[in-house]
């Protein structure tokens, strides 16, 4: 059974195709910039084989999905002799609300509830719901699923997601934490379940650090808190997002810079965090200017590394204690200097970190990164959200 997973951007459209009968991708690939006519362009990558980039002009997602289905049909690059070989197509989709809690097979119902439910994403949600539409106009009578990103949070109790607000505001207009990378920290906290045994694996803290970073607290395989809040600016400090500020910054830079609220939260969104702090939103330069005495490279990453601590002690006390500590995403994957910059201090928790081995440390499905008398196991463990979407889709479209 292959597997069609899609994740739609505003002008890109991320895909790849798994055959689920042993759960190994075939290929993947990127449109870029749709809508753009001189510079729209597709690159495909048949695993095995050199990727294959051609550019064209690709007004809208119909026609980025088409040019995606003709490539997978291609006799050199293709993976597939027919569309009709695809037996499901999986959606990353970035908002439930609070009307889907897991995944959905979707109909004209679930496209309607995700219309509504756009607000919430206003920059996502639109290209979510466009791409699931030409899937419906491109590959009529194939199943889909949409996969929540925020739904992995939604067992959180209202104690953990509630907004200290107005309680007729989150009546009426759902203000409040919902939490992102769902399908992230459900595969990375599966995997160390499965790795551990769930006896030993009862309360986790993932750690997704990348570009865009959040935790999540994981308990008996739940979660029941996460940093990240009603959008992914909340929490930890990112590539270009400034995390947890005061409110009032809010008004008080609109006020000084002459700006509105919704440029303010432009600066915040997309001029802050590394790149507002150091000139850079990219960890690895961040970590070679540091590396180089660039003093606010170095700020920028003992910011990083005191957030991303400050949750991990309040989940800590949440969670009732630890068992295991997960590292997943581009940073917590590949930087042995942000991992190392997370640890510090915490051997007053009961981890024992190997500083040795995260110098050496080599890929793996997981990798222990925590010293054999450490009674909190610290793991690193590759994300694989594309296949948390397509073993939903077969679990759902084959029932």
């Amino acid at each position: 059974m292959k597997v069609l997973v899609i994740n739609a951007g505003s002008s890109s459209l991320k895909y790849q195709v798994i055959d689920m009968d042993n759960e190994q991708m075939l290929c993947k690939g990127l449109v870029e910039r749709i809508g753009d006519s001189t510079r729209s362009n597709i690159c495909h990558e048949k695993v095995g084989m050199d990727k294959k980039k051609s550019v064209q002009p690709i007004m809208d997602h119909t026609e980025a999905l088409r040019c995606v289905l003709s490539v997978l049909v291609d006799r050199e690059y293709g993976v597939i002799s027919d569309v009709s070989e695809i037996s499901a197509v999986g959606h990353r989709v970035l908002h439930s609300g609070e009307d889907f809690t897991e995944s959905v097979v979707i109909n004209d119902e679930v496209i309607a509830i995700c219309k509504k439910n756009a607000v919430l994403g206003p920059l996502h949600m639109p290209a979510n719901i466009s791409c699931i539409e030409s899937c419906k106009e491109v590959m009529p009578g194939t199943p889909m699923v949409a996969v929540f990103d925020t739904g992995f949070h939604l067992t959180m109790p209202q104690y953990a997601y509630m907004y200290a607000i107005p309680y007729e505001d989150y009546e009426k207009l759902k203000i409040r934490k919902y939490g992102f990378h769902g399908t992230s920290h459900k595969f990375v906290s599966g995997v160390a379940r499965e790795y551990l045994g769930e006896e030993n694996s009862a309360r986790i803290i993932t750690c997704h650090l990348g570009n865009g970073s959040s935790l999540a607290a994981v308990k008996d395989g739940k979660c029941i808190d996460t940093s990240m809040g009603l959008t992914p600016l909340e929490g930890l400090v990112m590539g270009t997002r400034s995390g947890d500020v005061d409110p009032a910054v809010v008004e008080f830079m609109a006020n000084s810079k002459k700006k509105t609220a919704s440029e303010v939260l432009t600066i915040l969104n997309k001029e802050s965090g590394f790149l507002g702090i150091a000139g850079e939103s990219d960890f690895r330069e961040i970590t070679r200017m540091a590396g180089e005495g660039n003093e606010r490279a170095q700020l920028a990453l003992e910011m990083f590394g005191y957030r991303v601590r400050k949750y991990i002690g309040s989940y800590y006390l949440a969670l009732g204690g630890l068992d295991c500590l997960v590292f997943t995403g581009g940073i917590g994957e590949n930087s042995a200097i942000g991992r190392a910059e997370v640890m510090k201090g915490l051997e007053t928790i009961g981890i024992e970190f190997d500083y040795k081995k995260n110098q050496k440390f080599d890929r793996a499905a997981v990798v222990e990164m925590s010293k054999p008398n450490s009674k909190v196991k610290v793991l690193v463990i590759p994300t694989n959200e594309e296949l948390v979407i397509a073993r939903d889709a077969v679990r759902l479209t084959t029932k």
